[in-house]
């Protein structure tokens, strides 16, 4: 009976592999899944079983293993390619059947005998199937999850040429035109992803987020193509709970580096060290002076140094009188309001400052020099409420 069945072998997988394509979608492409391929596949697949059947032990399952493994490949789920496996193996046992019925000496105890066995054997290569299959995607997944990071990492140096810029854009799913803006969102470990949580909210609002973690940093590479986008994406990273720094906007891939550098300013400018979002753009002076440490420091000198002399208590008072002044836009009213203070009270003391400075607050120039100065002090932060403990 067996041998009869060998015999017929290419006809079965022809037949096992019409019926399949027949009941199952994913296996209708013929660009996906050649007949010929299909074919070949079921037929290896019937040769496994039948050679198996009626005898002690299990064969090696490789051609089950090739079909998951193919499979895999092609991008067919497990579930439709499981569903294919049982669809073959059912017309195979039903071929049996059929031919055991052409040969007196086969009784049907027999055949019950071997149903189980047979269905056993079914048991096995499927999970052969399954397992080859997982462990294809695993491998698949992680070779592409390789070449992503290496790619993201390609556009944050400037390693991409400028004619394979676009085709790194398609396989990061991101527009090959901006706007763009560049993350950096501070790890408290290394290894830590302070965005983790935020991947799903951004692809729901339609955010193409490229990522690369390192030690102390993840940092991304977003597409926003509109306004919305670029909204929802602010209020996504908001609600994140990290301290992260953004870019300014840009157009071009080959910008990726540089914006790299003013998200980590943005990052750097941040204050406090608790969570919060700084955008580049908002401040772009405190971004400025968060990239020369060292020149904020002789800044702060030239400029301040008389004042930070002062003791605690008068010291605070100006610097704290400033910031409001500045937060107001120079209005002196407002300053005053926001500080519970007369406005003579705030006048009083910007004059004891610019005594301090020898600089005129109604100097256009000067006035920048102490606002930068003021920044720089916050950012080692010595701000009026540090001062003043």
């Amino acid at each position: 009976m067996v041998s009869a069945l060998h015999a017929r072998l290419p006809e079965l997988g022809e037949r096992m592999a019409q019926r399949i394509r027949s009941d199952v979608d994913a296996y209708r492409d013929e660009s996906l899944i050649p007949f010929d391929s299909l074919h070949r596949s079921c037929t290896a697949n019937a040769d496994l079983l039948l050679n198996q059947f009626g005898r002690a032990g299990a064969q090696d399952p490789s051609p089950a293993r090739e079909t998951g493994r193919l499979r895999a490949e092609q991008g067919v789920p497990l579930a439709d390619t499981l569903h294919a496996y049982r669809i073959g193996f059912e017309l195979l046992w039903t071929e049996v059947l059929a031919e055991a019925r052409t040969h007196p000496e086969v009784t049907d105890a027999q055949l019950v005998s071997h149903s189980a066995e047979i269905w056993a054997l079914f048991g096995r290569y499927a999970e052969a199937v399954a397992a080859a299959y997982r462990e294809t995607t695993t491998e698949l997944t992680s070779r592409r999850q390789a070449r992503r990071s290496a790619l993201v990492e390609a556009l944050f140096t400037g390693a991409v040429a400028d004619r394979t810029l676009w085709e790194a854009a398609r396989e990061l799913d991101l527009s090959d035109r901006g706007p763009y803006v560049v993350v950096a969102a501070a790890a408290d470990a290394p290894g830590e992803e302070p965005l983790a949580g935020t991947e799903a909210a951004l692809r729901q609002a339609q955010v193409h987020f490229a990522w690369r973690l390192l030690p102390d940093q993840q940092i991304g590479l977003a597409a926003l193509p509109t306004a919305k986008v670029e909204s929802a994406c602010l209020r996504i990273l908001r609600r994140a709970g990290a301290r992260v720094g953004i870019s300014p906007c840009f157009h071009s891939l080959r910008d990726t580096p540089q914006a790299l550098r003013f998200a980590r300013l943005a990052l750097a400018g941040l204050p406090g060290t608790g969570p919060g979002v700084a955008r580049f753009d908002d401040d772009p002076l405190a971004m400025v002076v968060a990239a020369a440490p060292a020149e904020a420091a002789h800044l702060v000198e030239v400029v301040l140094q008389p004042l930070l002399d002062l003791p605690a208590a008068e010291r605070a008072r100006l610097l704290e009188t400033l910031e409001h002044w500045y937060a107001a836009a120079g209005s002196t009213a407002d300053a005053a309001r926001s500080l519970f203070v007369h406005p003579n009270t705030v006048r009083y003391r910007l004059r004891r400052v610019e005594e301090l400075a020898g600089r005129s607050l109604s100097d256009p120039r000067a006035a920048a020099d102490i606002g930068a100065a003021l920044l720089a002090v916050r950012r080692v932060g010595a701000s009026s409420s540090d001062i003043a403990e």
